[in-house]
């Protein structure tokens, strides 16, 4: 999955290691924690030897924006080549088991906008049945085995079946959006799906309006 992250990243410009760190960071949003940043040299160190990045000659303006202690190898500049332009539409095209998991479909998912429709449907689809099989797990242990736990690990198993509820219904928007060639709605600041949810607090500064 950090390889698939790092070709991409490389696809939009070259960058040090350094603003790699920095933009894996931003685009894999809440997933980053599953990925080792300890990995991310020796990652980058096997792309290069496989041929799929070099090293650039160029050097980006955000080079400027390294701290001053960051050490040489976070100041390599790396650029992806067209062997790791291949190497990468391969991975995006792949729609296996391993892209319906957390990590594997965070990662996929944060490059969907360069992915097929085919692709993005078959994934989308795992990933539904995945959390489907998750979520009614998760109702097995609530109906044989709630009197047996205390209060905090119900809670916790409540809150999980809730995660996977949500999901499941997000997911169910993604995959009706992607059947009839729609986009994803980009939603506006304090709203919910492009809609303001009376129910989330107002943007500072602005007090709720009721509903007619």
């Amino acid at each position: 999955m950090l390889e698939l992250a790092i070709l991409g990243l490389l696809q939009e410009a070259p960058m040090h290691g350094y603003e790699l760190r920095k933009e894996l960071t931003a685009k894999l949003g809440a997933i980053r924690a599953a990925i080792s940043y300890g990995s991310l040299y020796p990652t980058l160190r096997r792309l290069q030897a496989a041929g799929w990045i070099a090293e650039a000659s160029e050097t980006p303006a955000t080079v400027e924006e390294v701290p001053a202690l960051t050490s040489r190898r976070g100041r390599v500049v790396y650029k992806i080549t067209a062997e790791g332009k291949e190497r990468f539409a391969q991975l995006i095209a792949q729609a296996g088991p391993e892209t319906y998991d957390d990590t594997g479909f965070g990662v996929h998912f944060a490059f969907f906008a360069r992915t097929d429709q085919a692709t993005r449907l078959r994934i989308l689809e795992g990933r539904r049945r995945k959390i489907e099989e998750r979520r009614e797990g998760l109702r097995d242990v609530l109906g044989r085995a709630a009197e047996r736990l205390d209060a905090y690990t119900l809670e916790l198993q409540r809150h999980g079946l809730d995660a996977c509820e949500r999901e499941v219904r997000w997911l169910e928007e993604l995959i009706a959006n992607e059947r009839s060639g729609r986009a994803p709605t980009v939603p506006q600041p304090g709203t919910a799906g492009g809609r303001r949810d009376n129910d989330s607090p107002p943007p500072p500064g602005e007090t709720r309006k009721e509903r007619p």
